[in-house]
């Protein structure tokens, strides 16, 4: 929660360079609570008009303001889907892994790279403050606040430990290679990739809430089906949020990609509620 506290201890910080620094990063937060009280008001008038079958005129005048007001608020103000991912600012994380070139280094995958833009395009367009992170093979902890994490169980024990508090979907490898195992069922769902060669992929997807802070979790059984998912949850994230009710769910989507063009991108089934 803010307060005025927060605002004091800026004010009172006796080094100017962290001041600015603190002050800005405060002002991030209260932008996205500003952002996110505006889609609220859009959806408290979109409600009222639904569920109590009020016109927007009368909308406005219980509301002391004008029509055009409403209208202007409707239009401007970001979509219910917003809520999919949280308040924001929204950090996206990606996967680095050691490789040796001249020498040992971090790296970035294309693919991850391309997914981990799609994935700030999407959030920047509702109305999201974002921030990228990396997670390595030797952190066991995410960053704080709202995330957007697009990355597998084999690049991060967070991420691994993430993924074991699903209780839909886990992803695992045996002597045939890596697979995303339906806890209910058993079922796994392998990459054609490695079953029969071609260019199609599969990825996990989840929202879920935990705490105050909501985690977006993407991971293609290779690189590319994480852009695929972004592909697809670009497409669908307004119908994927009327259909689970901004509830905590997994999904699992499949794609075809030519090099790192998405030519197809289809959720495999319906989302999995984690409350049902």
């Amino acid at each position: 929660m803010l307060l005025p506290d927060d605002i004091d201890a800026i004010r009172q910080e006796p080094d100017p360079i962290r001041q600015a620094q603190r002050a800005a990063a405060l002002q991030a937060v209260y932008q996205q609570h500003s952002t996110e009280l505006g889609r609220l008001r859009r959806a408290g008038m979109e409600r009222a008009h639904v569920e109590k079958g009020m016109s927007y005129t009368d909308v406005a005048k219980a509301l002391g303001i004008t029509k055009g007001r409403v209208t202007q608020i409707r239009s401007s103000a970001p979509p219910a889907a917003r809520a999919l991912f949280g308040i924001g600012p929204v950090t996206v994380v990606l996967p680095y892994r050691y490789q040796v070139t001249d020498r040992e280094r971090p790296l970035l995958a294309a693919e991850d790279v391309a997914a981990g833009d799609l994935a700030k395009q999407l959030l920047e367009s509702f109305g999201f403050t974002t921030r990228t992170a990396q997670v390595g093979p030797d952190d066991t902890e995410l960053p704080e606040g709202d995330l957007f994490v697009i990355c597998g169980p084999k690049s991060s024990p967070a991420v691994a430990d993430l993924l074991d508090t699903d209780p839909r979907f886990t992803i695992g490898r045996d002597e045939d290679g890596w697979f995303i195992e339906d806890r209910q069922t058993h079922e796994h769902h392998r990459s054609p990739m490695d079953t029969s060669g071609g260019s199609t992929d599969v990825a996990y997807v989840a929202r879920r809430r935990e705490g105050s802070r909501t985690i977006t979790h993407v991971a293609g059984l290779h690189a590319i089906g994480s852009l695929g998912a972004l592909t697809q949850l670009t497409d669908d994230a307004a119908e994927l949020f009327s259909t689970t009710e901004g509830g905590d769910f997994s999904l699992l989507v499949e794609s075809s990609h030519d090099g790192l063009t998405i030519t197809s991108a289809v959720a495999l089934g319906a989302p999995r509620r984690w409350d049902d």
